[in-house]
């Protein structure tokens, strides 16, 4: 594996991390949000990875017949998850139902930070991973000279 493609996988981890990390945002900005336009309580999302191929042209795929293949990330779904809302008995509230409790989101604060601390590292860890490529070229330069 060369260079250019180690940092073609750390840059797949990267925009896989970014797409996490504003759904996070959302699920934290969205995390009282009663009403949404479908009428019912904002449904935490979260985000689907799948294994992506990186050798798209010809001579990457003639490449593949011999060597191994090349594999990133990518974020293909950003998906409601299923839960129980909380109920929280206010009968003032708008959104009240007849019984008077209102349905908040089914997201949790404390997960939400957990989530979003860990994808911040995981994009710094490809960030370092590309810091490294980099100076590795660098140093192969050097003694080509």
């Amino acid at each position: 594996m060369d260079f250019l493609q180690s940092m073609d996988i750390s840059a797949s981890g990267m925009t896989a991390q970014r797409s996490r990390l504003n759904v996070i945002s959302m699920n934290l900005a969205n995390a009282n949000t009663t009403r949404t336009d479908e009428g019912t309580a904002y449904r935490r999302k979260t985000v689907i990875f799948k294994t992506q191929d990186l050798n798209n042209s010809f001579e990457d795929q003639l490449k593949d017949s011999i060597d191994k293949k090349v594999y990133g990330v990518k974020a293909t779904q950003i998906v409601p998850v299923a839960g129980e809302l909380k109920q929280v008995y206010d009968p003032t509230h708008p959104d009240a139902d007849k019984d008077g409790y209102v349905s908040y989101p089914n997201v949790n604060l404390v997960e939400e930070m957990v989530s979003m601390l860990n994808a911040n590292r995981s994009y710094e860890a490809n960030t370092s991973a590309v810091k490294a490529s980099k100076e590795m070229a660098l140093k192969a330069l050097e003694i080509g000279r």
